[in-house]
């Protein structure tokens, strides 16, 4: 079973980020808290979205973490899927087919044209499954981040001197 995810299940989702760090070999990298999960769930403007598998009786078996994109040439939102996630004991039982299914649900009703997400480059098991729901690499696209100090350096130098956006030409 597939369902929206309340207030009541912060406490598993926090739990199942620190299991997927651990998966992902950076436990050190989850730092967000409890708190921090509740007012991006559901505060006053939430941020993201999350959706919680259950086993028929009732145990949580994983969940989708989630937040509206946009493309400017498609003209329309697309849903970004941040974390993806399964416990151990319980994969192979359909709990991440059934969490995709209804993201792509949901892409279908309302008219969002994009469901994407990352997976690391190692991860052969869960790049296999992609492929199998007929997902496809965007091999030609490369993520780059800022974090931490690097992030903080340009946001002070920074500022609103540039006028570039991400995917322009620099």
């Amino acid at each position: 079973m597939i369902r929206t995810a309340t207030p009541a299940d912060v406490p598993v989702i926090h739990a199942m980020v620190r299991e997927l760090a651990v998966y992902e070999k950076a436990p050190h990298e989850a730092r967000a808290t409890e708190e921090q999960l509740r007012e991006a769930l559901f505060g006053e403007r939430p941020a993201a979205f999350a959706h919680i598998a259950e086993t028929d009786d009732g145990e949580t078996a994983g969940f989708a973490l989630w937040f509206l994109n946009f493309s400017t040439w498609r003209g329309v939102h697309g849903i970004y899927l941040e974390d993806l996630y399964v416990r151990p004991q319980l994969r192979g039982g359909g709990h991440g087919k059934a969490l995709l299914t209804e993201l792509a649900r949901i892409c279908v009703e309302r008219g969002y044209e994009r469901l994407e997400w990352s997976v690391l480059n190692w991860n052969a098991p869960s790049i296999a499954f992609y492929e199998s729901l007929g997902a496809r690499p965007q091999d030609e696209w490369t993520v780059y981040r800022l974090t931490d100090g690097a992030l903080a350096a340009l946001g002070v130098r920074g500022g609103a001197a540039s006028g570039c956006g991400a995917g322009g030409a620099v």
